[in-house]
Parts: structure tokens; C-alpha cells; sequence
């Protein structure tokens, strides 16, 4: 039985309870003068909940534990050759016996019956691969009496967990019906639960940012602890290279400051076309617009924000790279009479066009719900004191929404700060130190999936300083995100 089938039984068991909850608490109603503590509404929700969340829970505990203690048990009959290897060659072997578990799991009775301990490899893989199920060519024969043990585990595990967990259902359906009562204070029972997921829904951000951070930790302190953290933060130069084998050369540079220069450049300029064009666009959305042309303008500007930025990328690399690079040709040919372009099509000032065109709906919407936001009471104060619209929007709209338009700009520029895939189309992946706008650079993010890409173990620099860029920027971001939140908190006015 599947595992959404199992989840749609418990929810089927949970709505059984309820009804069946619902009409003994609406029969207790005016029997000998019995007054309900809670309605039967709470009765039926307080079944359902015993009858739905231990067995869920018992659900994910389950789906979490199995494959762990399942791949604990046949790792630990691998062949004393295997294990002596390393963890990677252990992984590849458990993957193979996984396909081959998982495929004679889809054959016929009559074929499945045909595999024993004693089958060779070779037809074991023949009928897998009759039926549309590639093997890798390094299976050997000693993995087919483990694939059968995991498919029988496997097998075993899925019965018992659906056992368990409908069990589970109904023991809480029962136990919860039993307890309906004129006295139960089913009301404060389901408030308490209901209190219990609101926290837990409230907690995934923290545990969600904490599981961030130590996933990018210890590979960090790994990193520095084979590099010097002044070499890192310090350094000018970016040329990570990968050492041969047994070679005790240098690793290569890990300069750091290239990467954030290029961050901050590409972002800065992609800040400084997106701000003045968004904040005029929701000034005019907020103050200026009727509703007809509100409702038309701000779902076009929105439209841009489900660009993916890969699209945003290509626009870049065939369009406006191309675009800029032949306009600086011809203004060199008009001046100097040398039609040679002196900005190149992959360059700072293309990936900062491209991505200010992405930011504008993200400046625009957040800042004009902020600006909406203002009490008329001072729209209409100071136009009752014979200021002009322009001047309201000047003097008091905008002093009043301050705050707020600064924290968007922040998050905006974090956002900025966090683009892929249009700087590695429009800047290119050159870790060049240069304040010319006109030449390539590259971002911090760039660089991450650049030392990332290939199949490659976390035993070397080139390959950990990935995590200490990730780290790095996980703290500017946060750095940025916590001084939005103080400049709202000092600068935030009260309205009535």
C-alpha cells in the first residue's frame, strides 16, 4: 500500500471519528439537564485530531527510520573488500543493490520466483533489463543475495508501517470517542493542539535557518583550516586549480575580494536603474492613478516578477549584450572613427540593465503597498492645509512610508545580491577586479555552483571554498536583512 494511499485511510478514519464524535455529543445535549462544556463541534474535532496526527506522526517517523536501519543491515553484509574502501565506492555498491531490489521488486511472480541466492549477476540483469530496468555493469554476484534481502525488508517494512499507523488511527479514534462526555473540555483540547502547530509552523524558519547554517559550517571550518582566512578575505586574486595527483604544489588563489567586488558592482548597478524606476512607478500606482489604470499597470509590472531569471539571462546574452556592444561600436565610429566597441557584450553594465529590468516589479509592488498603506487622515490634512498633491507626496506621504520603502530596497537589494543565472549569461564567470562597467566580472554566486559543478568529493579546497563563499554570503545577506529590520524599528511612526 502506498504512501498516499495510507494517508488518505487515516484522513477517512479522522472524518469517521468526527461524525460519529458529532452525533454522540449532539445526543448528550439536554439529557437529564446536562449542559455540554464545549460544542459538538470541538468533540468532533478533538476525535479527528487523535485520530489523524499520532498516526501521521507515526507515518514520518517511520518513513525516516526505515530506509536508515534498512540500509544499516545490508551495508553491514557487504564483502570486507568493499567496506575497507572508501565511503564512495560503499554508496556506489548499496546503489547498485538498491536498482536491483527495486527491479525485482516490478517482475512477475513467476520471473521473481526464478531469482534465488544462487542466480548469476548476468541473469538477474537480463530479466531486469527485459523489462526496461538498467543495471550498472559493475553488479557482481554478491549483491543479489542482498538485493533480495532488501526487497523482502522492504516489503516487510512498507506492511508493518501501514499496519502500525492504521492501528495507531483507530486505537486514537477510539480512545477519544470513549472520552466524549458532558464535562471534556474538548474545546480547550483542540486550542492546546491547534497552539502546538501554529508553533511548529512558526519554528520551521528558525529550524529551517539554523540547518542552513550548520550545513555550510563545519565544511567552512574545514576550509580555513587548509587555507588562511586572511588569505581568503584579503586576497585579490581568484585562481582555484586543481592539483594532480600526489602533487604538493600550491592549491591556487582564493581571493576573495574579486568575487564580492563583482557582487557588489553588478548589484549596485542594477540598484541604481531599479530604485528611481520602481518608486516612481508605485508613486504613480498609489497617488496618481485612477483604478482602471492601477489595475491594468500593476499586473503588467508583477508579470516581469515570474520571469525565471534563466530567460532573463538569454534576453541578456542575445539581445541587450549584443545591443550595447554595437551602440559603443557606432559612438566610437562617430567619434574617433574606429568602429571598435568598448563595451563588451558580456560586462557589468549588461548583467545590471538585465537584472534592474527584474528588480523594478519587486521595488514597485513593495513600495506601493507600503505607500497605500499611509493613513488618509494625512493625505487630507495636508491637502486641507493648501499644500499640493506633489508636495503632500513629498513632504508627507513619503517621510511617512520611509521606513518601509528603505526595508524593501534592502530586501530588494539582497535579492539583487543572490542572482545566478543572469550574471553567469550577461557578466560572464572571469573574476576580474576592475571598476570599468564596460568589462566582464563575476559574483560570489557564480563562483558557487563553479566549484560545484562535476562529480566531485568535499576533500579539497577547490571544492570546499564553495561552502566559505556560501557562508560568506549567507552573512552579508542576513547582515542586510537585520539593519532593514533596525531601520524600521527606529524610524517607525504610529498612525492612528
Amino acid at each position: 500500500m502506498s504512501t498516499f494511499t495510507i494517508i488518505l485511510i487515516v484522513i477517512a478514519i479522522g472524518l469517521v471519528g468526527a461524525v460519529l464524535a458529532y452525533r454522540r455529543a449532539r445526543g448528550l445535549v439536554g439529557r437529564d439537564g446536562v449542559k455540554l462544556h464545549s460544542r459538538p463541534t470541538y468533540h468532533a474535532s478533538f476525535v479527528a485530531c487523535w485520530g489523524m496526527i499520532p498516526s501521521l506522526l507515526v507515518l514520518a517517523v517511520w518513513l525516516i527510520a526505515a530506509p536508515i536501519v534498512i540500509s544499516a543491515d545490508v551495508r553491514g553484509n557487504f564483502p570486507e573488500g568493499v567496506l575497507a574502501q572508501s565511503d564512495l565506492t560503499e554508496d556506489l555498491a548499496y546503489g547498485i543493490v538498491e536498482s536491483m531490489g527495486s527491479g525485482l521488486r516490478v517482475l512477475p511472480e513467476d520471473e521473481r520466483a526464478r531469482v534465488t541466492e544462487a542466480t548469476p549477476v548476468e541473469d538477474v540483469a537480463d530479466l531486469l533489463r527485459n523489462r526496461g530496468i538498467p543495471i550498472a555493469s559493475a553488479a557482481a554476484d554478491w549483491m543479489v543475495p542482498l538485493a533480495i534481502q532488501l526487497n523482502s525488508m522492504q516489503i516487510w517494512s512498507q506492511w508493518a508501517m501501514t499496519a502500525a499507523v492504521l492501528l495507531v488511527a483507530l486505537a486514537g479514534v477510539a480512545l477519544a470517542y470513549r472520552r466524549i462526555a458532558p464535562r471534556l473540555r474538548a474545546r480547550n483540547n483542540v486550542e492546546r493542539i491547534v497552539t502546538g502547530a501554529l508553533i511548529a509552523a512558526s519554528s520551521i524558519a528558525i529550524m529551517t535557518t539554523v540547518g542552513i547554517v550548520f550545513s555550510m559550517l563545519f565544511e567552512t571550518i574545514d576550509f580555513f583550516s587548509r587555507i588562511s582566512p586572511a588569505e581568503f578575505f584579503f586576497g585579490t586574486v581568484w585562481e582555484p586549480r586543481f592539483s594532480s595527483a600526489g602533487s604538493t604544489g600550491s592549491a591556487g588563489s582564493f581571493g576573495f575580494i574579486p568575487l564580492l567586488a563583482g557582487t557588489l558592482y553588478i548589484g549596485a548597478v542594477a540598484m541604481i536603474i531599479a530604485v528611481p524606476i520602481g518608486l516612481f512607478a508605485a508613486i504613480y500606482m498609489a497617488e496618481y492613478a485612477d483604478n482602471r489604470t492601477r489595475s491594468i499597470v500593476k499586473p503588467l509590472l508583477e508579470v516581469l516578477a515570474g520571469i525565471p531569471t534563466i530567460v532573463y539571462g538569454f534576453f541578456a546574452l542575445v539581445t541587450v549584450g549584443p545591443f550595447l556592444r554595437d551602440l559603443s561600436a557606432e559612438i566610437s565610429g562617430l567619434v574617433t572613427g574606429n568602429y571598435a566597441s568598448f563595451i563588451e557584450a558580456q560586462s557589468v553594465l549588461t548583467a545590471g540593465l538585465v537584472m534592474a529590468i527584474m528588480l523594478i516589479p519587486f521595488v514597485s509592488s513593495l513600495s506601493d503597498d507600503i505607500i497605500t498603506s499611509v493613513p488618509q487622515s494625512l493625505r487630507d490634512g495636508s491637502l486641507g492645509l493648501g499644500a499640493t498633491r506633489s508636495e503632500t507626496i513629498k513632504r508627507v506621504i513619503l517621510p511617512a512610508a520611509l521606513p518601509g520603502i528603505v526595508s524593501a530596497l534592502l530586501l530588494t537589494a539582497s535579492r539583487a545580491i543572490g542572482e545566478t543565472m543572469i550574471v553567469v549569461l550577461a557578466a560572464g564567470v572571469a573574476a576580474n577586479l576592475t571598476l570599468n562597467p564596460f568589462e566582464p566580472m563575476t559574483t560570489i554566486t557564480v563562483k558557487i555552483v563553479a566549484q560545484l559543478t562535476g562529480d566531485l568529493e568535499f576533500n579539497s579546497p577547490q571544492t570546499l571554498v564553495a561552502f566559505a563563499l556560501g557562508m560568506t554570503l549567507f552573512v552579508i545577506t542576513l547582515c542586510l536583512n537585520i539593519y532593514a529590520l533596525y531601520i524600521v524599528r527606529k524610524y517607525k511612526e504610529q498612525y492612528e
